[in-house]
């Protein structure tokens, strides 16, 4: 069984306090990989940000000063569109930092593929991919680009060429709706 992992496709992201253009771009093509794997059967996980009201006085929201997830609010939610493409039993892990570190609990010792789409590919797409690849080194990792926005479209093309050099296969690169 394939597992899909939707990495924090919440609003503040695609259009809210942090989203941008790109990211609005990719929400259709999230939806259609989505229902791909459901109806193949497949596992979906979703990953959502999630802030206290304190986030401002945390290490990130120094580097970071824009309140964003913070976890009750508008934007940290999965919009509808893209939360109901799953059944409504599908996990959704709450992370408050860029990578999950739990995923051995989660995904096993299997050797089963995942996949990665989402946002943002140079913060916690690339942060959750590595996490995984260290976790199970034989496990065949993908990042579809195609999902993914990052903070810049250079960013995002960083990250990809780091997460090629960490053995992750990178789907449908240059096909990002956003580059059209």
């Amino acid at each position: 069984m394939k597992t899909l992992i939707v990495v924090d496709m919440q609003t503040d992201f695609i259009d809210g306090a942090l989203g941008s253009k790109e990211a609005t771009k990719i929400v259709s093509n999230v939806v259609k990989k989505i229902k791909k794997y459901v109806k193949n059967g497949d596992r979906v996980i979703f990953t959502q940000d999630t802030h206290k009201k304190n986030y401002m006085k945390t290490r990130e929201g120094k580097y970071l000063p824009v309140p964003h997830c913070i976890k009750g609010s508008d934007g940290w939610m999965i919009p509808s569109k893209i939360r109901n493409a799953a059944p409504e039993d599908t996990l959704v892990i709450e992370k408050p930092a860029f990578g999950y570190t739990g995923w051995k609990s989660i995904l096993k010792a299997d050797k089963d593929p995942v996949e990665l789409i989402g946002l943002c590919t140079d913060i916690c797409v690339v942060s959750n991919a590595l996490a995984i690849k260290n976790t199970f080194p034989e496990r065949d990792v993908a990042v579809d680009s195609s999902c993914c926005a990052g903070v810049s479209p250079a960013s995002h093309d960083a990250a990809l060429l780091t997460m090629k050099c960490c053995q992750i296969d990178i789907l449908n690169e240059g096909k990002e709706p956003w580059r059209e």
